[in-house]
């Protein structure tokens, strides 16, 4: 749910909105409003009985051995407030025998009943209160206090749980019967746990109870300040008078509306959140799903999506939709170079680490009464997999939000054309320009901008419009985890110690993937040089070479990466306003100078600080194709042509005095016949699918992606849209997919 005052934000900019496009409040207006409006009355309800204000109760929670009795009393003198041990304040004065006894005589599950009715008869405010490692088992009594209290939840590493438990020479807990190790009764409750806190304290290993209290201080002080983390354009203006109020967005609306409304991008008004080494250090034994809680919980605010409800989005998103468990594995190549594999989604590229949450993200930051239309822009692999995540929303969901995806009609490889038509559903729809991928993206930005246009759409239909393209904050921020996880698993696999640095080298087009990686290392990730690899289409390295973004005379060309080839790159501005200190004029000036001159140059100083941390390369077509066989014929590794584009560049920049990172953004399935080309395999002009068999008897790594596999063999011909590169055509043809879905 949303603070008030977000909502009544909303309000003023859907009335701005309206106003500024002059548009008559007619009876489509008239009832879009009331209904917009009437949420912003239900959130302003909610907030009012859940925001902590005055006499509400910090709840501590966690399992035995948390440290939560000895953290309260010290929060409690902290603020002059009453202490309340739901043990020995509420159990033992209720029953007259202690806790250990009542179990004893009563057994696990008739204990948690009367546990639980001992907490419903009781009521506190204004308080710190300790509850036992049972209560959150217990579903009426934990109602019965989050009415009036913020949850924290202090998570413990288990080792230090079970070492604290030994020293207080426990035995046994509620829940624990004869053969059952204090090790899975842990990890059977971590599920009560997560259903119900507010706030999460993660407690690094051997923390101090003064330390975690004062974690807990700061939970619940960003809990209540749901106005301090915001999101600015990059092309925001900074008022000259600091007393002036900022026009800034909450995460929510950044998600939903996608694009600035100025053409910039959102980003963090503050810095990223930073974990400390013993935090990290923590999660070097978690899974993907758990780093991806703690991290995700840092970057978006419980307002926005409540930190419960994230955590049910992370395991559907990353449950049972990728074929390798540990979601995005690294792989020893050779030498110091390492393969971070981000293709073992449903769709077979490292879009799905982001597009599998996305629309979930999504979804539950909408209105629940207003209609979306999400636009995107595809050079490849984006169309299928945003299809793919979409399409597993709830039926509800399914009916208010739609995606089309606009993709190159001749830019894109046959296989991942024929998966982008073919992953069509009753909610998404395939667009092919006669044009490039720079044309779709552009056209999009333009659309976002028209606000005859959107308007028009809003006010006739409806219907907003947003996107799930890297531009889309929401669309970004998952992809931060995979490159913080594959740090965290190369300590775990015992090829280097937390603190020592490494190099990225990530095959770039849009700039997004390589952004994420600067994310992480803002987070706290070592991360040394982030190499950028770039195909014939080098514009992004000899930028980062000379200063100088030049597209004057310069073509596109169609390569054997064709999900990099890219000439303008979006998410580079958003890593350039953060090198000039959150410079929005100077911001505008570049790219409105690209927009007219095609060019801009930026002054040395910017130059220099790029050059401290990025290196680039790029690699020709002959190039990658060698390095496809070498590979192979040295590892019996098959790299796709992306990967192959990094591995080059890696090679021939990397210095080798620590570890590198090459992430592989596709299956090589994806490009059959590319790879086949490099292995010198002869029979090239078979079907997809009998293809993919031949390179499967070769029984290299990875294995055949199976979920592609299946896509070669489906039998029906999907239609599909084609129009040509004009911006009235394709607003024509969003136009009447609206109609069609909405209408």
């Amino acid at each position: 749910m949303l603070h008030f005052n977000r909502c009544h934000h909303l309000k003023k900019i859907i009335q701005k909105c309206f106003s500024s496009i002059h548009v008559k409040t007619d009876k489509h207006a008239q009832r879009f409003l009331s209904r917009t409006f009437a949420l912003a009355e239900l959130r302003k309800s909610w907030y009012s009985t859940h925001s902590l204000v005055g006499d509400k109760n910090i709840i501590l929670m966690g399992p035995p051995g948390a440290g939560k009795t000895t953290v309260g009393r010290i929060i409690g003198q902290k603020l002059g407030c009453c202490v309340i041990d739901v043990d020995d304040d509420i159990l033992e004065k209720t029953w007259n025998m202690s806790v250990s006894e009542k179990l004893q005589d009563v057994g696990n599950e008739q204990f948690l009943e009367e546990e639980g009715k001992a907490v419903l008869n009781f009521s506190a405010s204004g308080s710190v209160i300790s509850l036992t490692g049972s209560n959150p088992m217990h579903d009426a009594s934990m109602w019965h206090l989050k009415k009036n209290g913020i949850i924290v939840y202090l998570d413990v590493p288990l080792l230090d749980l079970i070492r604290r438990l030994k020293l207080l020479k426990t035995d046994r807990i509620v829940g624990q019967n004869s053969g059952t190790s204090m090790k899975d009764l842990f990890k059977f409750r971590r599920q009560y746990y997560k259903k119900w806190y507010d706030a999460r304290v993660f407690c690094e290993s051997g923390a101090s109870p003064e330390e975690v209290a004062d974690k807990v201080l700061n939970a619940v002080k960003r809990y209540q300040d749901v106005d301090s983390e915001t999101f600015i354009s990059t092309r925001h203006v900074w008022p000259e008078d600091c007393e002036q109020k900022v026009s800034a967005k909450f995460f929510s609306e950044a998600v939903i509306e996608g694009l600035a409304s100025d053409g910039g991008l959102f980003v963090p008004a503050k810095e990223f959140p930073k974990l400390s080494c013993g935090e990290w250090k923590s999660l070097v034994g978690a899974t993907y799903i758990e780093r991806a809680q703690i991290l995700l919980e840092r970057c978006i605010h419980p307002a926005d999506i409540p930190a419960a409800r994230l955590g049910e989005m992370i395991e559907t998103a990353y449950g049972e939709n990728f074929a390798c468990s540990k979601i995005a594995p690294v792989r020893h190549l050779s030498g110091n170079q390492f393969i971070l594999e981000l293709f073992h989604g449903p769709t077979g590229s490292f879009k799905d680490l982001s597009l599998q949450l996305m629309p979930h993200i999504f979804a539950h930051c909408i209105p629940p009464s207003c209609n979306y239309m999400i636009l995107v822009a595809t050079s490849g692999d984006t169309g299928s997999a945003v299809f793919n995540g979409f399409s597993r929303l709830n039926k509800n969901d399914k009916q208010r939000i739609a995606v089309v995806a606009f993709f190159p009609e001749n830019g894109v490889s046959d296989f991942q054309k024929a998966q982008i038509i073919g992953s069509q559903r009753e909610n998404g729809w395939a667009v092919g320009v006669e044009s490039d991928f720079d044309f779709c993206q552009t056209a999009i930005k333009r659309i976002f901008n028209d606000s005859d246009f959107t308007g028009f759409l809003t006010v006739e239909y409806g219907t907003i419009l947003s996107s799930a393209n890297s531009i889309n904050w929401g669309r970004l921020l998952p992809q931060v985890v995979y490159h913080a996880s594959a740090y965290l698993d190369l300590v775990s696999q015992g090829f280097i110690s937390f603190g020592s640095p490494v190099d990225v080298c990530i095959p770039t087009g849009n700039f997004g993937n390589i952004l994420a990686a600067v994310y992480a290392k803002m987070m706290g990730i070592p991360i040394r040089k982030f190499i950028c690899a770039s195909n014939q289409n080098h514009v992004l390295t000899d930028f980062i070479k000379t200063g100088h973004y030049d597209l004057r005379e310069r073509k596109l060309a169609q390569t054997f990466s064709p999900s990099i080839d890219i000439l303008k790159s979006s998410n580079l501005e958003r890593h350039l306003h953060l090198m000039a200190n959150k410079d929005g004029q100077l911001m505008t000036e570049l790219f409105n100078r690209l927009e007219s001159q095609h060019h801009f140059q930026i002054e040395k100083a910017l130059v220099e600080k790029l050059q401290q941390d990025f290196v680039a390369d790029w690699c020709s077509e002959g190039e990658c194709l060698a390095a496809i066989n070498s590979t192979y014929n040295t590892s019996g590794y098959i790299l796709d042509p992306h990967t192959a584009v990094a591995k080059v560049v890696a090679d021939r920049v990397q210095d080798k005095t620590c570890p590198v990172i090459i992430s592989s953004t596709a299956h090589y399935s994806k490009f059959a016949p590319a790879i086949m080309q490099a292995l010198k395999i002869k029979e090239i002009n078979e079907t997809s699918s009998s293809q993919l068999y031949l390179l499967g008897s070769y029984n290299a790594l990875p294995p055949l992606h199976e979920a592609l596999l299946e896509r070669t063999k489906q039998q029906e011909k999907m239609e599909y849209q084609v129009c040509a590169a004009d911006m009235n055509v394709l607003k024509s043809h969003v136009e009447k997919l609206v109609q069609n879905q909405f209408i």
